[in-house]
C-alpha cells in the first residue's frame, strides 16, 4: 500500500468503507457490501466531491485500522461507516460521518425500514453526507436552495435503479460475486444478473454488470472462438440494453468503450464514449485505465501512463491500475519504475495474472535472462510464465528449452495468447511466423493489440514492409489518428 503524502487532504473527500454485517444470517454479507458500495457510487457521481474508490475502500474489511490510518492511507478528510441487520423483509441501518483525522464523529443516524424502502434511505443518507460536507465548509447548515440543489444532484446520480426488491437483491448478489474476480463467482454473477434482469427488464445497472461479466470471460476464460463470439454477442446487447434505458449510465458507457477498445479497436468510438462517461463519472478508476490504453494505444505514452499514475492515486490498491501502469512503464522504457510498480502490484495481489512474469518481462529487456525466468515461473497463468521463458532461454542459447515452451504456449493457448506467440516468434526473429500470429491475434480480436504500436519485442519487425500494413489494418496508422 502507497505511503500517504504530507499534504492535508481535501475537506471535500470521503472513503465509504465496508458496512458491517450484522446480521443472524452471515450470507448476507453480500447486502451490507451492496449497501456501502451503492451509496459509495452514488456520493462519486457528486460534482466537486472526491470519493475513494470502491477496491482501496473495501481494503479495509475486517481490520482494526484506526480512522486516522485509514485516512492517511486514502489521502482523504472524512470517513462513512455504518452496519446493516437483515431480518426478513426488515432492515436496519447504522451510519455515521467520522472526520478521519480525530475519528471524531459528526453525524450518526439509525434507519429501520421496510426492506422496499431500502432505496429511500439510501437517497437519505447520501444527501445528508453532501449536506454535511458542504455545512462545513460553508459554516452553517444548508440553506433550502442548497437543499435543493443537493436533493437534485443526488437524484441525478441514483439512475439506473429498480424499485422491484427482489430484482435489486440479485443485483446485489451479482456485485459481491464480481468483486471475487475467480472464474467460480463469474458464473454465479452472471446468474444473478440474469435473474435480475428477468424480474426487472428495465434494470440498467443490471444489464451493464450482465455485459460486464460477459466481457470478463471475453478477457479470461473462452473456450475457443465460438464462445468468445457467443459471449462478445451478448456483452454487447445487455450494454445496448442498458443504453437504451439510461443513456447517460457510467457503467454501461464504460463496457461499451472497453467492448470498442478491447475487442472492435474502434478508436474513435471509444474515444468518444469514454469523453461522455468521464465527464459523468471523473474519478471511476476502470474509465481512467481505459483511457489510458486508448492513449497508450495511439503512441501518446506519456498522455497514458499519466491516466494510469492518476487511477492509481484515486484507487492505490488497485491490482489492475498498477498492472496496466507498470506493462505500460515497460513498453515506454522506463524498466526501473516499471520495475517499482510491479513490485507494488507483487505486494498487494501475488496472484495477480501476468505480474510476476510482467516483472520478468522487464529484466529480460535488460539482459537479465536467468532472473526473468525465475520471476515469470511464479505467475499464476501458464501463458504468461511460458511467454518469457521462451523468450530469454531463446537468448540463453538453450534453443530446446525455448521451442518446448513455445510448443507448450501455441498448445495451450492459441485461441487466446495469439499476442504472446507473436511476441516470441518477434523476439526469435521469426519474422514470417510473427506476422502469422499477429494476423490471427487480429482475427481473434486479442486485446493485447492496444499495445502493438509500442511494444519492444516487435522492434525488429518496423522495418519491415508489412508492418506499416499491419498497423494500417488495425487503423492505428498516424494519418488514421488523425
Amino acid at each position: 500500500m502507497p505511503s500517504s503524502s504530507n499534504a492535508a487532504p481535501n475537506e471535500k473527500s470521503v472513503a465509504v468503507l465496508a458496512f458491517a454485517n450484522l446480521s443472524d444470517d452471515k450470507g448476507s454479507e453480500y447486502f451490507s457490501d451492496g449497501i456501502s458500495e451503492e451509496l459509495l457510487t452514488v456520493l462519486q457521481k457528486i460534482p466537486g466531491l472526491h470519493v475513494a474508490a470502491r477496491t482501496s475502500a473495501f481494503s479495509f474489511k475486517g481490520k482494526n485500522a484506526t480512522a486516522q490510518e485509514i485516512g492517511e492511507k486514502l489521502g482523504v478528510a472524512h470517513l462513512v461507516e455504518g452496519s446493516v441487520r437483515k431480518a426478513g423483509d426488515v432492515v436496519r441501518i447504522a451510519a455515521r460521518l467520522t472526520q478521519a483525522n480525530t475519528g471524531e464523529e459528526q453525524w450518526s443516524e439509525n434507519y429501520t425500514r421496510n426492506l422496499k424502502d431500502v432505496f429511500a434511505v439510501q437517497t437519505e443518507i447520501a444527501q445528508t453526507i453532501v449536506e454535511q460536507l458542504r455545512g462545513q465548509l460553508t459554516g452553517g447548515a444548508a440553506n433550502p436552495t442548497t437543499k435543493a440543489e443537493i436533493q437534485a444532484e443526488v437524484r441525478a446520480a441514483v439512475k439506473g435503479g429498480t424499485k422491484n426488491v427482489d430484482a435489486h437483491q440479485h443485483y446485489l448478489q451479482g456485485r459481491f460475486y464480481t468483486h471475487r474476480h475467480s472464474e467460480k463467482s463469474t458464473g454465479e454473477a452472471l446468474a444473478e444478473y440474469q435473474r435480475a434482469v428477468e424480474l426487472d427488464p428495465s434494470f440498467a445497472l443490471a444489464w451493464a454488470g450482465l455485459s460486464e461479466t460477459h466481457l470478463w470471460y471475453c478477457s479470461f476464460l473462452t473456450q475457443g472462438l465460438a464462445d468468445f463470439d457467443a459471449h462478445l454477442a451478448k456483452a454487447r446487447e445487455a450494454a445496448g440494453r442498458a443504453l437504451a434505458i439510461e443513456p447517460n449510465l457510467p457503467e454501461a458507457l464504460r463496457v461499451r468503450a472497453e467492448t470498442q477498445l478491447n475487442f472492435d479497436f474502434d478508436w474513435k468510438g471509444a474515444g468518444e464514449t469514454l469523453r461522455g462517461a468521464l465527464a459523468l463519472a471523473p474519478a471511476d478508476p476502470a474509465l481512467l485505465i481505459d483511457a489510458g490504453t486508448l492513449a497508450a494505444a495511439k503512441g501518446d505514452m506519456t498522455h497514458g501512463i499519466a491516466l494510469y499514475r492518476q487511477a492509481v492515486t484515486v484507487d492505490p490498491v488497485n491490482p489492475r491500475a498498477l498492472a496496466f501502469l507498470a506493462g505500460t512503464l515497460v513498453s515506454a522504457g522506463q524498466l526501473a519504475d516499471a520495475q517499482v510498480e510491479y513490485a507494488r502490484l507483487l505486494e498487494l495481489s501475488p496472484a495477480s495474472p501476468n505480474a510476476h512474469a510482467g516483472l520478468g518481462g522487464a529484466l529480460l529487456l535488460q539482459g537479465k535472462f536467468e532472473e526473468a525466468v525465475t520471476a515469470a515461473n511464479d505467475d499464476a497463468a501458464e501463458w504468461a510464465r511460458l511467454t518469457v521463458v521462451a523468450m530469454a532461454r531463446w537468448s540463453q542459447k538453450r534453443i530446446p528449452e525455448s521451442d518446448a515452451a513455445l510448443a507448450r504456449l501455441i498448445e495451450s493457448s492459441a485461441d487466446t495468447a495469439a499476442y504472446q506467440i507473436a511476441d516470441v516468434y518477434a523476439y526469435r526473429g521469426e519474422k514470417d511466423r510473427a506476422f502469422e500470429w499477429l494476423e490471427r491475434a487480429r482475427r481473434q480480436r486479442d486485446s493485447g493489440l492496444t499495445g502493438v504500436r509500442n511494444d519492444p519485442l516487435f522492434a525488429h519487425l518496423h522495418e519491415d514492409p508489412r508492418w506499416n500494413a499491419f498497423v494500417h489494418a488495425m487503423g492505428l496508422a498516424d494519418e488514421q489518428l488523425k
